[in-house]
């Protein structure tokens, strides 16, 4: 059993609409009107809307450092190559200038996401001719190796900011979906692994809680360790995954995104270890800030449930706080999905957020 198959592509889209709001633009909206039968055919669909939204405006250019031998001097000389090619009898000069070039990274990324859509059986003729008549606009662009990307040094500036879910969309379906074989070559996976889909998980209801419920503080806070002696050496970093906040009321949720919800052992299910020591930890630390002023913290294990009989709904009392777990189904219609994250908001933070 695959985790992925529990859920209906259409909330895929509706939690990439969330993690990325650019989705939510007008000129997405036919998406959510279609049915997709594979998350390859939801990405096509959301590239090629996202592209020709983008050569609407025209593609980003930028100033790229160019070296040609030439008849006539353009920029500046390079004595090097220029002296090199008076050594060979060439009356030719070595120039370096820049020029604004569509040939730069953001593009080539654009492109070779692409070429990897249109080389895979599952996305069907229909996604493919679109996507192909908007290459013809990226003749000028290279492709790159999808390894070689470093994502980490991509930088966006206000002339490029339109790119930005284009391009987290990208890096989305190759480090999602691609693999290398022992023979390099490149091929697509069924699906993006489960690592993958549990940051979406996580962003998705960061996000949703931030957008639907305006009355919250909603974050991914880090919760400083509550030292007797203030030393912290060495002490690991405690970063949630949602921190949802009113006042002197918290709750922390750790979103968790597994293809088994439960651990077994001699046929005896239990809650994963590490999972309830964690948001325990980070429980405790933050009931200790608030000292003697009034507060409440609670903690919440949120699973996207599985396919699997036994679904942890578990509401326990520890040492003065509350700690649940809980479940959410993703394979429902996205507004029952919506309905679950606010009955949770609701329950926590009663009256206030009662018309969300």
């Amino acid at each position: 059993m695959t985790k992925d198959k529990s859920i209906l592509i259409k909330n895929i889209y509706y939690m990439l609409s969330y993690a990325f709001t650019t989705l939510n633009q007008s000129n997405y909206e036919d998406i959510t009107k279609e049915e997709f039968e594979n998350i390859h055919n939801l990405f096509a669909a959301i590239l090629a809307k996202g592209i020709g939204q983008q050569l609407k405006q025209g593609l980003y250019r930028e100033y790229l450092n160019q070296k040609e031998d030439m008849s006539i001097m353009r920029g500046k000389i390079d004595m090097p190559g220029t002296i090199k090619a008076k050594l060979a009898r060439k009356q030719m000069l070595t120039c370096e200038y820049d020029e604004l070039s569509e040939n730069n990274l953001l593009n080539q990324i654009l492109k070779t996401t692409v070429v990897l859509l249109l080389r895979h059986s599952k996305v069907n003729s229909e996604r493919k001719s679109v996507l192909k008549k908007e290459m013809l606009f990226f003749s000028n662009v290279d492709t790159i190796e999808p390894d070689s990307i470093k994502w980490s040094a991509i930088r966006f500036q206000k002339n490029n900011q339109t790119y930005r879910m284009l391009i987290s969309l990208c890096q989305l379906i190759i480090e999602g979906m691609l693999l290398t074989t022992e023979q390099g070559e490149h091929k697509m996976a069924s699906f993006m692994d489960e690592q993958r889909m549990c940051l979406l998980y996580e962003k998705f209801i960061l996000e949703y809680y931030n957008k639907e419920f305006p009355e919250l503080t909603v974050n991914a806070s880090q919760i400083p360790w509550f030292l007797d002696d203030g030393i912290g050496t060495m002490l690991p970093v405690m970063q949630s995954d949602i921190t949802l906040s009113l006042r002197n009321k918290v709750l922390i949720i750790d979103a968790k995104y597994y293809t088994h919800t439960t651990q077994t052992l001699h046929d005896k299910h239990t809650l994963h270890s590490n999972n309830l020591y964690q948001i325990f930890t980070y429980v405790k630390n933050k009931d200790l800030e608030f000292r003697d002023k009034p507060h409440e913290v609670s903690g919440m294990l949120l699973y996207a449930k599985t396919d699997e009989v036994i679904q942890p709904n578990n509401v326990y009392k520890m040492s003065g706080n509350q700690i649940s777990v809980k479940t959410l189904d993703l394979n429902c219609d996205f507004k029952d999905i919506a309905a679950q994250l606010n009955a949770i908001a609701v329950a926590y933070f009663g009256d206030v957020v009662t018309n969300a």
